[in-house]
């Protein structure tokens, strides 16, 4: 055999990467289809988990921008077939449970509200603007200028019946009172002003009312005012008044009841 023979039967030279190759191949056949099942279950919770994070995404998003709350029937509409809506809304209440708002259930409906806990931080005073009525406002401005001044009185000025609810309301804001009775038959009551009607206009009497000459020139009077008109002076209400008796205890807690028994045939006056 010639020296060429020998080189042609010598073996190849190792190739490191086809044995990799190989090596790789192996274990594939050794491990069989199980390692591929395995890495695909895997694959499979992974994508499962974040569907249900995306779907707990979404619930949140539908119960937070809603402007009332939902039922479980709507909010199965609004998300994907798949989601399991009741485990959902456990998971999602069991995140906000030591929030500031919580995820509750009223009347079969969710929703989200704030902590109880904290009710009374959030609590907010506002004070909010009433616009008097034209008949309030003649009223509270009879009983300003003619106090003590009955119903009856108040009535003969304005020409028309007052309303028992035009008078409520001016009691409501605490800018009238039941001051006492005059000595006439029947013994009506009669009205005043209040100190908190004088904090609201801010005046520091009721002597201090606007009179005649302020309330022309505020373009409150017609200028072509009659010759006999009057304009009363309301400091006079200060102190004792003659022809009026003081309202004691009894009065104080009976005098609504005197009115609504003398509401009985007052007009329909808007308030």
């Amino acid at each position: 055999m010639s020296d060429d023979d020998d080189i042609r039967t010598a073996a190849p030279a190792a190739d490191p990467i086809s044995d990799a190759i190989a090596s790789l191949r192996a274990r594939a056949v050794h491990q069989g289809p199980s390692a591929d099942r395995e890495a695909s279950e895997a694959l499979g919770l992974r994508l499962a988990v974040d569907t249900e994070r995306e779907n707990l995404r979404l619930l949140e998003a539908l119960l937070f921008a809603a402007a009332e709350p939902l039922d479980e029937e709507t909010l199965i509409g609004r998300l994907p077939l798949e989601a399991n809506i009741q485990a959902l809304l456990a998971m999602l209440a069991g995140e906000y449970a030591e929030r500031g708002v919580r995820l509750v259930e009223v009347g079969g409906r969710w929703r989200f509200e704030t902590a109880p806990d904290l009710a009374e931080a959030l609590n907010e005073v506002r004070q909010e603007p009433r616009k008097l009525s034209q008949a309030a406002l003649e009223t509270l401005s009879i009983i300003g200028y003619h106090q003590p001044v009955t119903r009856a009185e108040i009535e003969e000025i304005r020409g028309v019946a007052v309303s028992k609810g035009t008078l409520d309301l001016l009691f409501e804001l605490r800018w009238i009172r039941p001051r006492g009775r005059r000595r006439t038959p029947g013994r009506p009551l009669t009205y005043g002003t209040t100190p908190r009607f004088l904090e609201y206009f801010g005046l520091a009497s009721i002597g201090d009312l606007p009179g005649q000459a302020d309330l022309k020139a505020a373009g409150l009077l017609d200028a072509r005012i009659p010759a006999d008109f009057f304009m009363p002076d309301p400091g006079r209400s200060q102190g004792d008044v003659d022809g009026e008796d003081p309202l004691d205890e009894e009065d104080q807690r009976t005098f609504h009841i005197d009115f609504m028994d003398e509401d009985g045939d007052a007009g329909g006056e808007d308030i």
